[in-house]
């Protein structure tokens, strides 16, 4: 994790974000859908029935951040999520992410680790292309610049789409979430607002960021809500989830929302609809769709896809557990009714003294009835993160897991 401010870092900020989905884990749910479909045949109650190591899509990160002949490109991050381009390629966005070279073992400390020194740089944002299940190349970084002293932007789902509805042009639409620093309990930063970036194809040139909701007239920092955490489409419309902060400094749950977005229309603010707890409204004050706000709810990482036509939803579990273990939920519409949890697994952690967070689904690497999961890994300790992150640096980096889904047993 990066350091303080007067080192010129600051703590990673998706991580520390995370924590509140590691404390307060993924439960209960409020709010029914329009039709919940429950009985519906074609939503069948969908849970994780087994899991495994996805050891291939691991290693080809570490052996790409282990290159130590590159000097500008990333070595580690974390807020992992993927889409897949026209061309095939494969865009990997991450958040925090440490740049620069990395060298080989021993470390300083005598220990057969990779590592890197303090001078190392970290920025806000990262963008790596992936070709033949190869990491090639890492975009200049940030990507997305900060848009103001003392705040930033971090990337979260993505997808192609037309420029706008119907059009044959595509492009790369990327939410973004857009904080700044902030007094304790904020730590990890005030979520101020969501943002569209369009980046054009097949260059991948920042073309222009729009704000679709800004945050920064709602005065409780704990009941603004960031969108973007997660993406699936349906039917002609993309349908956004994300979450609010919760309060830090009780420890109280954080919610779950949802939005709507017309297919070629995520750049459209006008386009965007939010689920108000009894239908989808373009200007009404998003209502959750999980958690009530005391003991239950997620925290802002979380991921939902799309299984046999059931809403599938993992996120870190409730309490200690949910320091390395994944549950799910499922649903027949975004808007909920959610059941669970079921299917909880604990994937290993590389090392004592680390924790997991952040699962997100990757759809374009799932097939056949089975989800690939990446999962960020940090140094649990905050005092100590930036020192054994990079005294080792294959810790701040993403793993895998590949699920089948089927139903509770």
């Amino acid at each position: 994790m990066p350091g303080d401010t007067t080192s010129g870092r600051r703590l990673t900020g998706t991580w520390i974000s995370a924590v509140l989905v590691l404390v307060l884990g993924a439960v209960l749910v409020t709010g029914r859908a329009e039709d919940d479909g429950d009985d519906d045949e074609e939503c069948p109650p969908r849970t994780v029935v087994s899991w495994a190591p996805e050891p291939r899509l691991t290693s080809a990160f570490a052996r790409y951040g282990d290159d130590d002949a590159r000097t500008d490109d990333w070595t580690g991050g974390d807020g992992t999520h993927s889409v897949r381009l026209p061309d095939g390629r494969l865009l990997w966005l991450f958040s925090d992410t440490f740049l620069g070279r990395v060298h080989r073992p021993p470390n300083p400390a005598g220990e057969a680790y990779a590592w890197r020194d303090g001078s190392a740089p970290l920025v806000r944002n990262s963008a790596v292309v992936m070709r033949d299940g190869r990491p090639e190349s890492t975009l200049p970084a940030p990507l997305f610049p900060d848009p103001a002293p003392g705040s930033w932007r971090w990337p979260v789902a993505a997808r192609v789409e037309p420029r706008s509805p119907g059009a044959s042009e595509q492009v790369l639409r990327v939410l973004l979430w857009v904080r700044r620093h902030g007094a304790p309990p904020w730590i990890y930063g005030e979520p101020l607002a969501t943002e569209v970036a369009t980046l054009t194809l097949p260059a991948l040139r920042l073309e222009s960021v729009t704000t679709v909701l800004d945050q920064r007239r709602v005065g409780d920092l704990s009941r603004r809500v960031l969108f973007g955490t997660t993406l699936v489409e349906e039917d002609g419309w993309t349908y956004v989830f994300g979450g609010d902060d919760g309060r830090p400094a009780s420890r109280a749950a954080s919610h779950a929302h949802v939005a709507r977005v017309p297919e070629g229309g995520l750049a459209d603010p006008a386009a965007w609809e939010y689920w108000d707890g009894s239908g989808w409204r373009s200007r009404a004050r998003p209502a959750p769709v999980l958690g009530d706000g005391r003991r239950t709810g997620v925290g802002s990482a979380f991921t939902v896809t799309r299984d046999d036509g059931t809403y599938v939803l993992f996120t870190m579990a409730a309490g200690a557990e949910g320091l390395a273990t994944v549950t799910a939920y499922w649903a027949c519409s975004p808007a909920g009714p959610w059941h669970g949890p079921a299917g909880a697994f604990t994937p290993a952690l590389p090392a004592a003294g680390t924790a997991a967070y952040n699962p997100q689904a990757h759809p374009e690497l799932s097939r056949g009835g089975r989800v690939v999961l990446s999962l960020d890994v940090n140094w649990l300790e905050t005092s100590a993160a930036a020192v054994m992150l990079s005294r080792n640096v294959s810790l701040y980096r993403p793993r895998f897991v590949t699920l089948r889904l089927g139903p509770p047993r």
